[in-house]
């Protein structure tokens, strides 16, 4: 696709199994955890395999603000040096809409000597943050957020403190993962612990657990929801990132669609990121359950809710009240425009979502010389999950295609790859 890329595009269905070999990106989730314990670490990182996008590009320029040297030598590595300290940035850092770097940062820059303005771009500035400013607050650290949301002021002492935390986990394991990355450069041992049995997604704390420990880290689980992390700091180490499982889930979605048969390079067994659980529930389609609990693969849910437009029987998303503060509020996002497909595919039942599926639909839409613009709101996920029922159906328009950006850059090149075709819809920007 050319460079920028349009307003909005066309996706022509292919009417044939894509069949092919497909590198998906560098997983964000680990990217930047790996470009901030690199940072937290006394020497030079190299990190491979690494997802260079949006949110890890707003990351690296953030740590350059804070004096460490992030150097790009290819597309997929960074080498990170550090003296192990942050230093006080000359203004406020931007993090735009990238949730993880947000907040991973608002602790991490509870270290630095001095004042840290930590801030996004107007959709973050609706993003709660609350819950992990109290934890600071409680480690006697001096963090400020007015709204409950981005901006975070945080006028750090130099080291992280010590004693216990306590976190509400309930809207983000992020707050969790922040609080457990900051914790190596307390002055003593710090133990992190949930206030209620409810977490979001905690497949991706262990990956934060597996990366810690990777830089130096001396964490121990004391129960299902402590942890007593020792001051031991980071050294600085060679690091292996794998590829995005939530990229993958819209690769094995195609293949499953189309009834093709796309190869990644990795089986989905090898992937330690949660997402990588919908492989599972993909393989099983058209037959998918009737009820699915996506609260430990909540960026997967969208992909799934497509696909199950198509399914064989109705599907209930269930556990999934998080997707309501992601990038947009991705439930009732994911409805509207399945219902902008057709009147009554999506329904919002409390915090579940409800797909009407037909396992006739492509068929009984195939005719039809109407246009469905799908809005994105912004969000990677919603244009990346609805393209793929533009594989099925003809018509579909994806608005603001460039969102993409934020965690899958060559996304729309990837299709094409396939042997799908992408046209500008010519509508104004």
């Amino acid at each position: 696709m050319p460079n920028p890329l349009p307003p909005a595009l066309t996706i022509i269905p292919p009417n044939r199994p894509l069949i092919g070999r497909v590198s998906p990106p560098g997983s964000k989730s680990i990217t930047n955890r790996a470009l901030l314990l690199a940072a937290l670490a006394n020497g030079t990182s190299r990190l491979t395999g690494a997802l260079k996008s949006k949110d890890t590009t707003l990351m690296a320029a953030a740590l350059r603000q804070m004096g460490v040297t992030v150097d790009e030598p290819d597309e997929t590595s960074f080498v990170v040096t550090s003296t192990g300290r942050l230093q006080v940035p000359e203004k406020p850092l931007f993090l735009g809409n990238a949730g993880t770097a947000t907040r991973f940062l608002a602790a991490a820059v509870a270290t630095v000597d001095g004042e840290v303005v930590v801030d996004g771009d107007d959709e973050m500035r609706l993003r709660p943050i609350g819950p992990l400013v109290t934890a600071l607050q409680s480690l006697g650290i001096d963090a400020t957020s007015p709204t409950g949301c981005p901006p975070v002021t945080v006028h750090g002492r130099g080291n992280f403190g010590s004693g216990r935390v306590e976190i509400d986990a309930g809207l983000s394991s992020q707050y969790v993962s922040a609080l457990l990355m900051a914790a190596p450069l307390g002055d003593g041992p710090i133990e992190v612990a949930l206030t209620g049995k409810d977490i979001g997604a905690r497949g991706y704390v262990d990956l934060t657990l597996a990366a810690m420990r990777s830089f130096g880290a001396s964490v121990e689980q004391i129960d299902a929801g402590t942890w007593q992390v020792q001051p031991t700091g980071y050294t600085a180490t060679d690091f292996l990132i794998e590829p995005d499982a939530s990229a993958a889930t819209y690769l094995w979605g195609a293949a499953a669609l189309t009834g093709g048969s796309i190869d990644l390079g990795v089986a989905a067994d090898a992937f330690t990121q949660p997402d990588a659980a919908a492989q599972g529930v993909i393989a099983q389609f058209p037959n998918m359950p009737e009820v699915i609990d996506g609260s430990q693969m909540q960026d997967a849910v969208p992909t799934l809710a497509v696909l199950a437009a198509f399914n064989n029987r109705p599907v209930r998303f269930v556990g999934i009240a998080n997707l309501r503060v992601k990038e947009t509020d991705r439930i009732r996002a994911v409805a509207n425009e399945l219902n902008r497909i057709l009147p009554g595919l999506g329904t919002e039942d409390g915090d579940d979502l409800l797909v009407a599926s037909d396992p006739q639909l492509a068929t009984k839409l195939a005719g039809r010389n109407a246009r469905t613009k799908i809005e994105t709101y912004h969000d990677h996920r919603i244009a990346m999950s609805f393209a793929l029922a533009g594989l099925m159906i003809p018509g579909i328009v994806i608005l603001d295609p460039a969102c993409t950006g934020k965690t899958y850059p060559a996304y729309w090149d990837m299709l094409e790859s396939l042997g799908v075709q992408l046209r500008d819809a010519g509508l104004p920007g």
